[in-house]
């Protein structure tokens, strides 16, 4: 097979449909380039010549580890650390001081948590400024590959920008020798952060429990407006009543009927 493998536009159709059906996720016509160049390597991986034939090995449903590695590559985000701060200046300021002092878990979910930075942002905050409380933070995504980084909470030294200095030199170790060029969310937080696949689009698991904030950004902009309420909705029995849901700066609850109300732009709190 040619490393420059070509993708018909039936074949792309046929791979759109699927992405949908398992992930909920829109990818526009725009993203054909992504897809072959994400997907070339598994054409050779499995000793395949054609995107058809790689399609048909997918949709026989006798390949779960391959259907899997396939959502991995056509559904990695990038994200970092305080990623869109004004929100974790909110949690900050305007929720956790209605929580000090309480006895029962603070709990939050980072619903997109990709390779883990948002949930990492989260337990720094919340280890700031909730010292004496109980707290856990729950971070989901659908790719077990970056739910797999996450929870090594080891990252490039590099991705470190955006953390306070004050928070670079208390919550994360830098890395020494081999590890040079790295740097590693500290044991007391990662031990309070978990990591697990769960799929939006499908309904939550009651096992979860019930958080008290939930962030939701950045993932609603690949979906289309049914499958936007479908995850809301499917959100909204694990979010307790007072409960805060953050979206991202660029997306909109607008036309989904929950039960909502806005407190700042993307900052919602169940009635």
């Amino acid at each position: 097979m040619s490393p420059q493998a070509t993708i018909t536009d039936e074949e792309f159709s046929l791979f759109q449909r699927l992405i949908y059906k398992i992930a909920g996720i829109n990818l526009s016509d725009a993203k054909k380039v992504l897809l072959v160049g994400r997907l070339t390597r598994r054409l050779k991986a499995n000793q395949l010549e054609t995107f058809g034939q790689y399609y048909r090995m997918l949709a026989t449903g006798n390949h779960p580890e391959e259907l899997q590695i396939m959502v991995d590559l056509l559904t990695t985000n990038e994200t970092y650390f305080f990623r869109e701060p004004k929100h974790f200046d909110y949690l900050r300021d305007e929720i956790l001081p209605h929580y000090r002092g309480e006895r029962a878990p603070f709990r939050i979910w980072s619903a997109a948590s990709s390779t883990g930075e948002e949930a990492y942002t989260l337990s720094m905050v919340l280890a700031e400024h909730l010292p004496t409380n109980p707290w856990e933070i729950f971070g989901s995504d659908i790719s077990t590959q970056v739910l797999a980084k996450a929870a090594k909470g080891h990252y490039p030294l590099g991705r470190h920008e955006g953390i306070p200095p004050a928070f670079l030199s208390k919550y994360c170790l830098k890395g020494v020798r081999a590890q040079e060029g790295t740097f590693l969310i500290s044991s007391k937080l990662r031990e309070r952060v978990r990591f697990a696949q769960v799929n939006l689009t499908l309904p939550v698991d009651s096992s979860l429990g019930d958080f008290d904030v939930i962030f939701l950004r950045n993932v609603m902009i690949y979906f289309d407006q049914p499958t936007k309420t479908k995850v809301i909705q499917n959100l909204m029995p694990r979010l307790k009543t007072g409960g805060h849901l953050f979206i991202g700066h660029s997306e909109t609850l607008a036309g989904i009927p929950v039960p909502l109300k806005v407190v700042r732009p993307t900052i919602y709190q169940k009635t």
